[in-house]
Protein backbone atom coordinates (compact mmCIF):
# COMPACT_ATOMS: atom_id res chain seq x y z
CA UNK A 1 0.00 0.00 0.00
CA UNK A 2 2.77 2.69 0.79
CA UNK A 3 4.60 1.56 -2.70
CA UNK A 4 1.51 2.20 -4.41
CA UNK A 5 0.90 5.57 -2.63
CA UNK A 6 4.68 6.44 -3.26
CA UNK A 7 4.55 5.75 -6.98
CA UNK A 8 1.25 7.87 -6.89
CA UNK A 9 2.98 10.81 -5.41
CA UNK A 10 5.82 10.54 -7.59
CA UNK A 11 4.36 10.99 -10.58
CA UNK A 12 5.08 13.99 -12.46
CA UNK A 13 2.16 16.84 -12.54
CA UNK A 14 1.01 18.49 -16.46
CA UNK A 15 2.76 21.43 -16.52
CA UNK A 16 1.29 24.66 -16.91
CA UNK A 17 1.84 24.96 -21.00
CA UNK A 18 1.09 21.02 -21.34
CA UNK A 19 -2.27 21.27 -20.19
CA UNK A 20 -2.60 24.41 -21.92
CA UNK A 21 -1.48 22.63 -25.15
CA UNK A 22 -4.71 19.94 -24.18
CA UNK A 23 -6.84 22.87 -24.06
CA UNK A 24 -6.37 24.14 -26.88
CA UNK A 25 -6.06 20.47 -28.93
CA UNK A 26 -9.61 20.39 -27.45
CA UNK A 27 -10.67 23.62 -28.54
CA UNK A 28 -9.12 23.39 -32.14
CA UNK A 29 -11.39 19.86 -32.32
CA UNK A 30 -13.99 21.63 -32.06
CA UNK A 31 -13.57 24.50 -34.69
CA UNK A 32 -12.51 21.42 -36.87
CA UNK A 33 -15.77 19.83 -36.40
CA UNK A 34 -17.47 22.94 -37.23
CA UNK A 35 -15.12 23.25 -40.56
CA UNK A 36 -15.87 20.12 -41.56
CA UNK A 37 -19.30 19.37 -40.47
CA UNK A 38 -21.27 22.47 -39.91
CA UNK A 39 -24.64 21.57 -40.53
CA UNK A 40 -24.04 18.95 -37.39
CA UNK A 41 -23.49 21.70 -35.34
CA UNK A 42 -25.61 24.32 -37.00
CA UNK A 43 -28.26 22.78 -39.04
CA UNK A 44 -29.97 25.91 -39.82
CA UNK A 45 -29.56 27.65 -43.33
CA UNK A 46 -26.74 30.84 -42.52
CA UNK A 47 -28.53 32.73 -45.50
CA UNK A 48 -32.06 32.26 -44.90
CA UNK A 49 -33.20 35.82 -44.22
CA UNK A 50 -36.11 36.62 -42.15
CA UNK A 51 -36.51 40.30 -41.96
CA UNK A 52 -39.47 39.93 -39.11
CA UNK A 53 -36.62 38.49 -36.80
CA UNK A 54 -34.64 41.14 -37.63
CA UNK A 55 -31.82 41.86 -34.83
CA UNK A 56 -33.16 39.74 -32.02
CA UNK A 57 -30.49 39.17 -29.03
CA UNK A 58 -29.42 35.68 -27.76
CA UNK A 59 -32.12 33.49 -27.01
CA UNK A 60 -32.75 29.57 -26.99
CA UNK A 61 -33.68 29.71 -30.38
CA UNK A 62 -31.10 31.84 -31.67
CA UNK A 63 -28.03 31.30 -29.58
CA UNK A 64 -25.83 33.87 -30.88
CA UNK A 65 -29.00 36.25 -31.68
CA UNK A 66 -29.55 37.21 -35.10
CA UNK A 67 -28.19 39.77 -37.37
CA UNK A 68 -29.39 42.89 -39.33
CA UNK A 69 -31.62 40.65 -41.95
CA UNK A 70 -32.76 38.05 -39.85
CA UNK A 71 -30.21 35.36 -40.44
CA UNK A 72 -29.15 33.72 -37.20
CA UNK A 73 -25.99 34.57 -35.98
CA UNK A 74 -24.82 30.91 -34.64
CA UNK A 75 -25.58 29.36 -37.98
CA UNK A 76 -23.06 32.02 -39.45
CA UNK A 77 -20.56 31.69 -37.13
CA UNK A 78 -20.09 27.82 -37.32
CA UNK A 79 -20.24 27.95 -41.14
CA UNK A 80 -17.93 30.41 -41.68
CA UNK A 81 -15.78 28.15 -39.73
CA UNK A 82 -14.78 26.57 -42.87
CA UNK A 83 -14.02 29.78 -44.96
CA UNK A 84 -11.80 31.03 -41.95
CA UNK A 85 -9.86 27.98 -41.63
CA UNK A 86 -9.48 27.25 -45.15
CA UNK A 87 -7.51 30.83 -46.15
CA UNK A 88 -5.20 30.52 -43.37
CA UNK A 89 -4.56 26.96 -44.38
CA UNK A 90 -4.05 27.09 -47.81
CA UNK A 91 -2.16 30.34 -47.38
CA UNK A 92 0.59 28.53 -45.22
CA UNK A 93 0.36 25.63 -47.51
CA UNK A 94 1.25 27.81 -50.91
CA UNK A 95 3.76 30.20 -48.74
CA UNK A 96 5.47 27.00 -47.61
CA UNK A 97 5.62 25.65 -51.09
CA UNK A 98 7.54 28.89 -52.48
CA UNK A 99 9.60 29.07 -49.37
CA UNK A 100 11.01 25.42 -50.85
CA UNK A 101 11.71 26.75 -53.97
CA UNK A 102 12.80 29.75 -52.73
CA UNK A 103 15.66 28.45 -50.16
CA UNK A 104 16.58 25.63 -51.81
CA UNK A 105 17.65 27.89 -54.74
CA UNK A 106 19.59 30.43 -52.18
CA UNK A 107 21.24 27.41 -50.93
CA UNK A 108 22.49 25.54 -54.19
CA UNK A 109 22.44 28.21 -56.57
CA UNK A 110 25.84 30.04 -55.60
CA UNK A 111 26.52 32.86 -54.10
CA UNK A 112 25.15 35.14 -56.81
CA UNK A 113 21.56 33.40 -56.67
CA UNK A 114 21.70 33.34 -52.93
CA UNK A 115 22.47 37.13 -52.56
CA UNK A 116 19.88 38.02 -55.28
CA UNK A 117 17.02 35.83 -53.50
CA UNK A 118 17.90 36.35 -49.75
CA UNK A 119 17.88 40.22 -50.38
CA UNK A 120 14.54 39.94 -51.91
CA UNK A 121 13.38 37.95 -49.21
CA UNK A 122 14.70 40.91 -46.48
CA UNK A 123 12.84 43.54 -48.53
CA UNK A 124 9.61 41.84 -48.47
CA UNK A 125 10.74 41.28 -44.55
CA UNK A 126 10.86 44.90 -43.98
CA UNK A 127 7.49 45.85 -44.93
CA UNK A 128 4.77 44.89 -43.01
CA UNK A 129 3.30 41.90 -43.10
CA UNK A 130 -0.42 43.36 -43.76
CA UNK A 131 0.49 46.23 -45.74
CA UNK A 132 2.68 43.48 -48.04
CA UNK A 133 -0.89 41.59 -48.24
CA UNK A 134 -2.87 44.73 -49.18
CA UNK A 135 -0.29 45.20 -52.34
CA UNK A 136 -0.77 41.54 -53.46
CA UNK A 137 -4.34 42.18 -53.15
CA UNK A 138 -4.06 45.10 -55.56
CA UNK A 139 -2.60 42.95 -58.01
CA UNK A 140 -4.89 39.77 -57.68
CA UNK A 141 -7.63 41.47 -56.86
CA UNK A 142 -10.20 40.99 -53.89
CA UNK A 143 -11.94 37.71 -53.26
CA UNK A 144 -11.42 34.62 -51.29
CA UNK A 145 -8.51 33.78 -54.13
CA UNK A 146 -6.68 36.71 -54.05
CA UNK A 147 -6.45 36.80 -50.08
CA UNK A 148 -4.99 33.53 -49.55
CA UNK A 149 -1.66 34.58 -52.30
CA UNK A 150 -1.65 37.93 -50.77
CA UNK A 151 -0.98 36.05 -47.27
CA UNK A 152 1.21 33.26 -49.10
CA UNK A 153 3.64 35.69 -50.42
CA UNK A 154 3.49 37.17 -47.04
CA UNK A 155 4.33 34.69 -45.18
CA UNK A 156 6.89 33.20 -48.11
CA UNK A 157 9.82 35.36 -47.35
CA UNK A 158 10.40 34.08 -43.38
CA UNK A 159 9.77 30.33 -44.33
CA UNK A 160 12.53 30.86 -46.96
CA UNK A 161 15.38 31.56 -44.66
CA UNK A 162 14.34 28.62 -42.36
CA UNK A 163 14.52 27.06 -45.52
CA UNK A 164 17.71 27.96 -46.73
CA UNK A 165 19.60 28.18 -43.46
CA UNK A 166 18.28 24.02 -43.27
CA UNK A 167 19.55 23.25 -46.62
CA UNK A 168 23.00 24.71 -45.82
CA UNK A 169 23.67 22.67 -42.97
CA UNK A 170 22.08 19.48 -44.50
CA UNK A 171 24.17 19.99 -47.80
CA UNK A 172 27.35 19.93 -45.88
CA UNK A 173 26.20 16.35 -44.01
CA UNK A 174 28.33 13.66 -44.12
CA UNK A 175 25.28 11.33 -46.23
CA UNK A 176 25.32 13.98 -48.52
CA UNK A 177 28.58 14.62 -49.35
CA UNK A 178 28.31 10.62 -49.35
CA UNK A 179 26.03 10.23 -51.91
CA UNK A 180 27.75 12.75 -54.29
CA UNK A 181 30.90 10.87 -54.12
CA UNK A 182 29.06 7.99 -54.97
CA UNK A 183 28.32 9.91 -58.52
CA UNK A 184 24.51 10.38 -57.25
CA UNK A 185 23.31 12.80 -59.80
CA UNK A 186 22.64 16.42 -57.78
CA UNK A 187 19.22 16.32 -58.44
CA UNK A 188 18.26 12.87 -56.83
CA UNK A 189 20.76 14.32 -54.18
CA UNK A 190 18.28 17.47 -53.47
CA UNK A 191 14.83 15.30 -54.02
CA UNK A 192 16.11 12.31 -51.84
CA UNK A 193 18.63 14.00 -49.23
CA UNK A 194 18.40 17.33 -48.52
CA UNK A 195 14.76 18.20 -49.66
CA UNK A 196 12.98 15.98 -47.24
CA UNK A 197 15.69 16.68 -44.09
CA UNK A 198 15.11 20.38 -45.19
CA UNK A 199 11.06 20.64 -44.74
CA UNK A 200 11.01 18.60 -41.61
CA UNK A 201 11.54 22.32 -39.52
CA UNK A 202 8.97 24.06 -41.65
CA UNK A 203 6.38 21.68 -40.88
CA UNK A 204 6.62 22.75 -37.11
CA UNK A 205 6.95 26.22 -38.11
CA UNK A 206 4.07 26.11 -40.23
CA UNK A 207 1.56 25.20 -37.16
CA UNK A 208 3.33 28.61 -35.25
CA UNK A 209 2.01 30.72 -38.57
CA UNK A 210 -1.15 29.17 -39.47
CA UNK A 211 -2.83 31.27 -36.50
CA UNK A 212 -1.59 34.66 -38.25
CA UNK A 213 -2.28 33.54 -41.68
CA UNK A 214 -5.57 32.91 -40.13
CA UNK A 215 -6.00 36.49 -38.98
CA UNK A 216 -4.40 38.27 -41.45
CA UNK A 217 -7.12 36.55 -44.46
CA UNK A 218 -9.65 37.55 -41.28
CA UNK A 219 -7.88 41.49 -41.43
CA UNK A 220 -8.65 41.32 -45.12
CA UNK A 221 -12.17 40.52 -45.26
CA UNK A 222 -12.96 42.87 -42.36
CA UNK A 223 -11.54 45.45 -44.97
CA UNK A 224 -14.05 44.11 -47.91
CA UNK A 225 -11.04 42.74 -49.80
CA UNK A 226 -11.54 39.00 -49.01
CA UNK A 227 -14.51 36.83 -48.81
CA UNK A 228 -17.47 39.03 -50.39
CA UNK A 229 -21.09 39.46 -48.47
CA UNK A 230 -23.26 37.34 -48.32
CA UNK A 231 -20.35 34.69 -47.58
CA UNK A 232 -20.32 33.64 -43.94
CA UNK A 233 -16.23 34.42 -43.09
CA UNK A 234 -15.58 35.53 -39.26
CA UNK A 235 -13.88 39.04 -41.22
CA UNK A 236 -16.43 39.63 -43.05
CA UNK A 237 -19.20 39.24 -40.36
CA UNK A 238 -17.51 41.77 -38.33
CA UNK A 239 -17.45 44.17 -41.19
CA UNK A 240 -21.22 43.45 -40.94
CA UNK A 241 -21.46 43.63 -37.29
CA UNK A 242 -19.58 47.28 -36.92
CA UNK A 243 -22.24 49.39 -37.82
CA UNK A 244 -24.76 47.68 -35.04
CA UNK A 245 -22.30 47.22 -31.75
CA UNK A 246 -24.93 50.39 -29.99
CA UNK A 247 -27.92 47.66 -30.58
CA UNK A 248 -27.08 44.49 -31.49
CA UNK A 249 -23.28 43.83 -30.36
CA UNK A 250 -23.92 40.50 -30.47
CA UNK A 251 -23.56 40.40 -34.47
CA UNK A 252 -19.47 41.12 -34.47
CA UNK A 253 -18.59 39.80 -30.54
CA UNK A 254 -19.47 35.92 -31.78
CA UNK A 255 -17.41 36.05 -35.07
CA UNK A 256 -14.68 38.17 -33.25
CA UNK A 257 -14.27 35.66 -30.01
CA UNK A 258 -14.35 32.81 -32.46
CA UNK A 259 -11.71 34.03 -34.69
CA UNK A 260 -9.43 34.93 -31.20
CA UNK A 261 -10.20 31.51 -29.68
CA UNK A 262 -9.06 29.71 -32.70
CA UNK A 263 -5.74 31.86 -33.55
CA UNK A 264 -4.96 31.31 -29.68
CA UNK A 265 -4.81 27.67 -29.87
CA UNK A 266 -3.33 26.61 -33.14
CA UNK A 267 -0.56 29.33 -31.72
CA UNK A 268 -0.20 27.42 -28.67
CA UNK A 269 -0.42 24.14 -30.22
CA UNK A 270 2.25 25.21 -32.67
CA UNK A 271 4.63 26.58 -30.24
CA UNK A 272 3.88 23.20 -27.83
CA UNK A 273 5.24 21.65 -31.18
CA UNK A 274 8.17 23.73 -31.59
CA UNK A 275 9.69 23.30 -27.78
CA UNK A 276 8.96 19.63 -28.38
CA UNK A 277 10.92 19.65 -31.48
CA UNK A 278 13.20 21.50 -30.29
CA UNK A 279 14.27 19.23 -27.42
CA UNK A 280 12.98 21.37 -24.33
CA UNK A 281 10.31 20.40 -21.83
CA UNK A 282 7.32 22.12 -22.46
CA UNK A 283 6.46 23.86 -18.93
Amino acid sequence: MSTSRHETRSRPRPTPRAAAAAAAALVLAVILLAAVAPQFLAPDDPAATEPARALLPPDGHHWFGTDQLGRDVFARVVHGTRYSLAIGAAATGVGMGLAVVWGLGAALLGRFGDAVLMRAADALLALPGLLLALLVVLITGKGVLGTTLAVAVGTAPGFARVVRSQALVVRRSDYVEAAVGLGVPRPLVVVRHIVPNTVGPLLVLATVTLGASISTGAALSYLGLGAQPPTPEWGAMLTEGQGYLAQAWWIALFPGLLLVGTVLAVTVLGRHAQARSEGRSPR
